[in-house]
């Protein structure tokens, strides 16, 4: 992948790249990701970590587990990679990849569809937030023509959107629900605490519950990473 793939098109392949990366180096054929997977690469897209650190971490991770004489089991998770992923970022030069150079990959119609269906999918919801979320969503799809000419902007204003939209959305879970979420969750990240900062593990945390509160309510993802 060239410098140029990564500031461009590639900025919206973060999740596919990684996927697609972390299959091949384990080399059993297709390999489905868990929740705990797909919210430790988003939180490395928030945290801005270049996916070529990315890519090189699990590169790393694998050798090191394939130069040990004895292997207990298969590497199950990307989370077993999250040290070297942090090592190769460290010798990566610090960026948050930029969204306005070269030619977006989706058109102004593909972006208005994307926002006018999550505004519906909200306006569905009688609660107030999710009205006023959807409120916002309509607004800037009729500017859309606009907001393709500074994509990241928009991705950060859709993160703070998506943020008031998780925040509300735990509100309407019952104990029960929370509870199972969360044991899910430490069942999942258990074995790799050990691999992990406290701030690692923090921000994991926060956008694994987000994303199980989202889907158990079956409320839309807003980033444009999720525009295909």
């Amino acid at each position: 992948m060239t410098a140029a793939d990564d500031l461009g098109s590639g900025y919206f392949n973060y999740f596919t790249d990684i996927e697609e990366h972390f299959q091949r180096a384990r080399g059993t054929g297709l390999f489905l990701l868990s929740p705990l997977d797909w919210a430790l690469i988003e939180s490395w897209k928030a945290a801005g970590i270049p996916l070529d650190a990315v890519l090189r971490g699990i590169d790393n991770a694998f050798e090191k587990w394939r130069a040990k004489k004895l292997k207990r089991r298969q590497i199950n998770s990307i989370a077993y990679c999250t040290q070297a992923v942090m090592e190769a970022a460290e010798r990566t030069p610090a960026q948050r990849p930029g969204m306005n150079s070269g030619e977006p990959p989706f058109s102004v119609q593909e972006l208005r569809s994307h926002l006018e269906s999550a505004g519906r999918q909200l306006r569905a919801r009688p609660e107030t937030p999710f009205q006023e979320i959807a409120e916002s969503l309509d607004r800037l799809a009729q500017n859309a023509e606009d907001e393709m000419s500074n994509l990241e902007q928009l991705e950060l204003r859709l993160a703070a959107l998506e943020d008031k939209m998780a925040a509300a959305a735990r509100t309407l879970q019952n104990e029960d629900d929370l509870y199972s979420i969360r044991r899910h969750l430490d069942e999942e990240l258990k074995p790799y605490r050990g691999k992990m900062t406290a701030d690692q593990i923090s921000m994991l945390e926060r956008r694994y519950l987000d994303t199980a509160v989202l889907e158990h309510a079956n409320l839309p993802r807003l980033s444009l990473f999720y525009l295909r």
